[in-house]
């Protein structure tokens, strides 16, 4: 039975941040209750204001802090403290680094018996701290008359207008920008979600980091544009724009896409170069965000692999088969899968593209796939598996355990959810080989991660 909390919304106290939590808030005590503060760091003293009280902790906001972390940083960003996009600009980087090596720590910890002491648990890889993403989606609002496009506050409905980002790649910020006034100039219908109407919802700007091509995506509520046409010959005429789509979303749900496609403008693909391998991109194919830090862990794929030619390879939620074509040369046969056809279209042509008729990618499920595969005869040797922020389906960990593969690499932007499937796989025979956290995201809480799982050998009597 939870513990009643005795503090009360709107109460005023002092605390010294403990350590930091998942979301790179502040952790105190009070009254025996965890308390989350954000933009407060370990050793920092501060007067918080309680906001919100739940059953086992409560949220504040800082009122007055001492700032005597040596961690603490000036964010660069001027909307930094309501825009919600990060979480860690207050904190030096070598300090982010340390916090995401840590998130990891804690995670196994929590939820495996991996003996955290002498577990082979890697220092943080860094980045470029500062516009890495190569992506923008951001939603589409009205203040006063004016149309704006930006990110949504922390935990609110409220829209922040984005006009500069410190993490984002300037030319697309710059297409973005000049995307939003198009829309004030055609007058554009913006989506209404309490109401279910309008048209506009989100610009999706998506910019090839080495080829310079940028993608246009229009999500909309419903294909009602007055002058579409218009609208996407003068998207088509920003410089580097070489593609406009348009996708329809007419679901009430966070999701930014819908099912419906359509290429108004342009190229169907638009190009990015990674390592030796050139990329095809849809406009719904999954991407790496920032493509300079997945090449290098791409690379450390590929060595955990250690493929002799002999390996029957899995690459499940394989997107438009980035990792894949990191393996194929080394492996006997990959074959994979991703539940959105246009990226499943994509990883085929990059494989025929490179020559690799080994490869092959179809659309569906891991946790359907694999067990249709290994009734037919087809046993897999390793697996790479990349799944969402959720973890891999429980389907599919049993399915994994079932082939017996002898090696499991698990790619994950989520230390609980890889922790929690680890712990499975430790329990059904598999040991930890080692982790090695990579910050994908600068001046956020989350950390990418790669774990190297093989499979135990049975001990000779």
């Amino acid at each position: 039975m939870a513990t009643k909390i005795k503090l009360k919304t709107g109460e005023i106290r002092s605390v010294t941040c403990l350590r930091m939590g998942i979301n790179g808030e502040g952790i105190a005590t009070l009254e025996r209750q965890i308390v989350f503060i954000p933009g407060l760091l370990v050793g920092e003293t501060a007067q918080i204001e309680i906001t919100e009280i739940h059953a086992n902790y409560a949220n504040a906001k800082i009122l007055k802090r001492d700032d005597r972390s040596p961690d603490r940083v000036t964010p660069l960003c001027p909307v930094y403290s309501v825009c919600g996009g990060c979480q860690l600009q207050h904190m030096s980087y070598d300090g982010q680094l340390r916090y995401k090596e840590e998130m990891l720590r804690n995670a196994f910890l929590k939820s495996t018996k991996l003996n955290i002491e002498k577990a082979d648990i890697r220092p943080t890889i860094g980045s470029k701290e500062w516009e890495y993403r190569n992506k923008s989606q951001f939603v589409v609002g009205k203040q006063g008359n004016e149309i704006v496009s930006g990110l949504y506050s922390a935990n609110s409905n409220r829209l922040v207008a984005i006009d500069d980002c410190v993490v984002q790649n300037k030319d697309t910020l710059r297409v973005n920008q000049a995307v939003t006034k198009l829309l004030n100039d055609y007058k554009v219908p913006v989506y209404h979600a309490a109401k279910q109407d309008g048209v506009m919802r989100h610009i999706v700007v998506r910019t090839g980091i080495k080829t310079g091509e940028i993608q246009v995506v229009l999500v909309a509520f419903k294909d009602g544009f007055r002058d579409l046409e218009g609208l996407s010959r003068d998207i088509m005429d920003i410089p580097g724009v070489v593609s406009v789509a348009l996708n329809i979303n007419d679901k009430l749900t966070s999701r930014v896409f819908g099912e419906e496609t359509e290429v108004l403008r342009g190229v169907e693909r638009i190009e990015e170069e990674m390592g030796e391998f050139t990329y095809q991109l849809s406009p719904r194919a999954f991407f790496q965000l920032n493509p300079e830090q997945a090449e290098r862990m791409y690379e450390e794929i590929a060595r955990a692999a250690a493929l002799t030619g002999e390996e029957r390879v899995v690459d499940a939620y394989a997107g438009v088969g980035s990792i894949g074509l990191w393996i194929a040369k080394g492996a006997k046969e990959v074959r994979g899968m991703e539940i959105i056809e246009e990226a499943v279209e994509d990883a085929n042509a990059h494989m025929k593209q490179y020559g690799f008729d080994h490869a092959h990618y179809v659309v569906g499920k891991a946790e359907a796939w694999i067990p249709r595969w290994v009734k037919e005869g087809w046993i897999p040797d390793v697996f790479i598996v990349d799944p969402p922020r959720s973890g891999c389906d429980t389907q599919l960990l049993n399915a994994m355990i079932s082939s017996k593969a002898k090696k499991i690499i698990y790619v994950s932007c989520n230390p609980q959810t890889l922790a929690r499937d680890c712990d499975h796989l430790m329990k059904a025979g598999y040991k930890v080989s080692y982790i090695q956290p990579y910050d994908m995201f600068p001046q956020t809480a989350h950390v990418e991660a790669i774990v190297v799982l093989e499979k135990k050998k049975k001990k000779k009597f």
